[in-house]
């Protein structure tokens, strides 16, 4: 008896960490880790499937899986996409050390946790397949399926940047963002005219719901604090995965070669595909088709 009361006060207490609310057509949930709160988009929380967590990249927001979170509720799966570190309002810690991908990684597994998912899929984009890489990596007793999108294999991806040309020439963007101060001012001069120039693959809804989110104090700071917490030591390695894996690549991606995508299998020790679409690096809002359809089929392969 003693034992399920304990239980029940347990859940009581991770409960009143999250606040649900409804806001223009959405359903979200501010949840509190750790003294930060994550404001995350939820959906299907009353089904009886499998929980999905999908993460956002850089420079998005948890908005870029608009149209893929009522796909996957359709099929009976719970989802929840959180604003990230840096991107939550009130998740905005101050120092470059807080942004290290350690703790990242760590705020999906507290999430997870708040919402009392004991397993579940994740879905990363860019810098949330950065962050997936290395929850899955840590946290694999947690993780059901693993879908990364644009962003390969961390250790394969660090090797390209250190030996290949085409992966060099295409990272060179990241020495100005490690920049103080300078990539912040780049990005909001003229009305934020170079961050939206970023975006000219997303509707004009989706633009201005990323705009209100970098227009906020610390936002433009923070998500760039990502580049300057972990693009500094390219000798930290993942290691072997063994969790079912998807990797979706676009041939034309600006940001990722080709190569490290390749280079990826020999750390894919468990069921692994490599997909590459004829697209760019915003694979959501380029092929959204074959992205939700290629996803549904993964997460659904290794559901219970």
């Amino acid at each position: 008896m003693n034992h399920l009361f304990s239980i029940i006060i347990c859940s009581m207490a991770i409960a009143q960490n999250i606040n649900y609310y409804d806001a223009d057509g959405e359903s979200f949930a501010d949840v509190i880790v750790n003294e930060l709160t994550f404001t995350c988009r939820v959906a299907g929380m009353e089904n009886d499937g499998d929980a999905v967590i999908l993460l956002h990249g850089f420079p998005e927001t948890s908005r870029m899986w608009y149209d893929l979170i009522p796909v996957l509720v359709s099929e009976g799966f719970k989802v929840v996409a959180p604003d990230q570190r840096g991107y939550s309002n009130n998740a905005r810690p101050p120092k470059i050390s807080d942004y290290s991908i350690d703790k990242l990684s760590q705020d999906i597994i507290d999430i997870a946790n708040a919402f009392q998912f004991e397993k579940f899929h994740l879905v990363g984009h860019d810098w949330g397949s950065a962050v997936g890489w290395a929850a899955v990596a840590i946290h694999s007793d947690r993780i059901v399926s693993w879908t990364a999108l644009s962003v390969p294999h961390l250790d394969a991806f660090f090797e390209a940047i250190k030996n290949d040309e085409l992966q060099k020439q295409k990272s060179q963007y990241i020495k100005f963002f490690k920049k103080p101060i300078f990539p912040e001012i780049y990005f909001s001069i003229f009305g934020y005219k170079y961050l939206k120039d970023i975006w000219r693959k997303s509707s004009q809804d989706e633009i201005e719901k990323y705009i209100e989110v970098f227009k906020q104090k610390g936002a433009l700071k923070s998500s760039l604090n990502w580049y300057r917490a972990n693009m500094k030591n390219e000798n930290n390695k993942i290691g072997e995965i063994s969790t079912p894996t998807l990797i979706i690549y676009g041939l034309r991606d600006m940001a990722i070669g080709e190569k490290s995508v390749d280079e990826s299998e020999k750390f894919l020790k468990g069921e692994y595909k490599i997909e590459k679409l004829e697209a760019g690096h915003w694979l959501i809002q380029e092929s959204f088709e074959s992205v939700s359809n290629s996803i549904l089929k993964h997460v659904s392969t290794y559901s219970k």
